[in-house]
């Protein structure tokens, strides 16, 4: 092997880029020069084909397979590879993914980490946060802005997690970065596992493109410019089937059959399954009618004419590190009869509070301004959790863990039951969400058990002191007190203009700046 990157060893190499790889990339797991997998060495021999012009015959790459197979090392080894090897004078390559700081955290990330562990490289590298120079080449990570990509004279684009491109934005850094006819050798890498139908519409073309072409070698086709590699199945050895049995357990099926199957997905799926619901149930359980130890957090979805409102209130068990439900009532509007917030959600509450200790309640402000700002004014803690895409996935993320994990205990309730096989997962790139089956379902006491439940996982490390309680603030007044009794009538005076009188008595007496304990309203 050669000591330095000279244009000798590099046209040797040329020849034959996999002895590049595995001569002068080392792996830093295993400080070793890299093992290339089968599936990889299969696709680099087809990669770096040549036409009879001297050019090559693909310029799109595209290399997906189940998750954690290691595609984004292999995409950051085929980046070093084309840069020192076809990148000639002033070689460039972009890392882009679909939010700058994955751009900068994953390809380029191992980039970086491959140059400063392989020792004949190390020392040739100047690197920054989002930008390498080595022997005349240039590596960045750069915005997922389409203008920051416009005017690029790059050998290599690689694309990280193609399904999550979804937007037009995106699209079109896409689009900029096609390999541009001035480089001999340019390239567009895509490395990614499945989308989802209808929303993942780039990687779906691109998929749809690449199976109409012939198969060269298993799981790999190639033609009219594009090279694809697509597995359903294992490429790596340390993807056992104890592991893969262990993510069919865990995720969800939409994600299961995306990340691990490598198949596309429908957006909307069951959200768990019914067998791991009724484990969290323990028949012998009841709700709490009343208990003032139990610390509670409520969730409230509301609606006053369509669909139900539910509250939810639940505990946390710090020992067993579970969510308990402790109770729940579900109020059905009729056409005629809209639900009265302040006669029911609100009277509701307040039993609650008086029956166990509320220590928080969420609730989707669209509705329940004026309740909260009551219940507010009586000492509740009651929090405004708007219906944004944010703040939904972190609720359902949090209720699936619970159920999965069985750290739910729910008391039987048909009714409850029903409403959560009803009730699907909405997955987008942008988050997900719980929603249900069909428009006339009912699913509301879910979202309000997803609510109080996320509340409770993240407030049982809370203070319960309640430093917004009005009872310390000296000039506060207590609506509902009794009026204090005035100081003359406790004094023994039968009127106020009694008191009045002997206080102008002794003064007389005594001189003006004489006072009294007693005298105040």
């Amino acid at each position: 092997m050669a000591d330095v990157l000279d244009s000798s060893a590099l046209a040797r190499w040329r020849a034959n880029p996999v002895s590049f790889i595995q001569q002068v990339l080392h792996n830093p797991e295993s400080r070793k020069p890299f093992e290339l997998l089968d599936a990889e060495l299969v696709f680099l021999q087809h990669a770096f084909k040549l036409d009879e012009n001297g050019n090559l015959l693909y310029n799109e790459w595209l290399y997906s397979c189940p998750k954690k197979s290691g595609k984004t090392t292999f995409a950051a080894i085929i980046v070093i590879t084309v840069v020192l090897l076809y990148g000639g004078s002033h070689a460039e390559a972009i890392c882009c993914a679909n939010a700058f700081e994955q751009s900068i955290a994953r390809v380029y990330h191992m980039i970086r980490c491959i140059i400063e562990c392989s020792p004949l490289l190390r020392g040739e590298a100047r690197i920054t946060q989002n930008k390498i120079t080595i022997a005349g080449a240039t590596i960045i990570a750069i915005p997922s802005d389409y203008a920051s990509a416009a005017g690029s004279n790059q050998n290599i684009a690689v694309f990280d997690e193609l399904w999550a491109f979804s937007t037009e934005g995106l699209r079109r850094l896409f689009d900029e970065l096609t390999p541009p006819p001035t480089r001999r050798y340019a390239i567009r890498l895509i490395v990614t596992y499945a989308g989802f139908s209808g929303e993942s519409v780039l990687l779906e073309e691109i998929y749809k493109r690449g199976m109409a072409l012939p198969e060269i070698a298993p799981d790999l086709r190639g033609g009219d410019g594009l090279l694809m590699f697509w597995s359903h199945t294992p490429v790596a050895p340390w993807q056992t089937p104890e592991w893969i049995e262990q993510q069919r357990k865990t995720q969800r099926p939409s994600a299961f059959a995306r990340q691990i199957l490598n198949e596309f997905a429908s957006s909307g799926s069951a959200f768990v399954d019914l067998s791991a619901w009724d484990a969290c149930v323990q028949p012998s359980l009841t709700p709490i009618m009343h208990n003032r130890q139990i610390h509670v957090w409520v969730g409230v979805d509301a609606s006053t004419k369509r669909d139900g409102t539910a509250l939810v209130a639940v505990t946390f068990d710090k020992k067993t590190k579970c969510v308990r439900l402790i109770a729940h009532h579900v109020f059905t509007p009729t056409p005629g009869d809209p639900i009265d917030f302040e006669a029911t959600v609100e009277r509701l509450i307040l039993d609650w509070s008086k029956r166990y200790r509320v220590r928080k309640i969420l609730f989707d402000p669209f509705q329940m301004v004026a309740v909260a700002q009551r219940l507010a004014k009586a000492h509740i803690q009651i929090e405004e959790y708007a219906q944004t895409v944010p703040n939904l996935t972190a609720v359902t993320s949090n209720l699936f863990d619970l159920i999965q994990s069985r750290q739910l205990v729910l008391y039987p309730d048909p009714n409850m039951r029903l409403a959560m096989s009803r009730t699907i997962i909405v997955e987008s790139s942008r988050g997900w969400r719980i929603d249900k089956l069909k428009q006339h379902h009912k699913i509301d006491v879910i979202v309000a058990l997803a609510m109080a439940a996320f509340a409770a996982v993240q407030g049982h490390n809370e203070s319960s002191y309640d430093t917004t309680y009005r009872g310390f603030d000296p000039n506060y007044r207590d609506p509902d007190a009794p009026p204090p009794t005035p100081g003359w009538k406790l004094r023994g005076f039968g009127s106020r203009a009694e008191a009045e009188a002997y206080k102008m008595r002794m003064r007389a007496q005594f001189g003006p700046t004489v006072s009294f304990a007693w005298d105040f309203d």
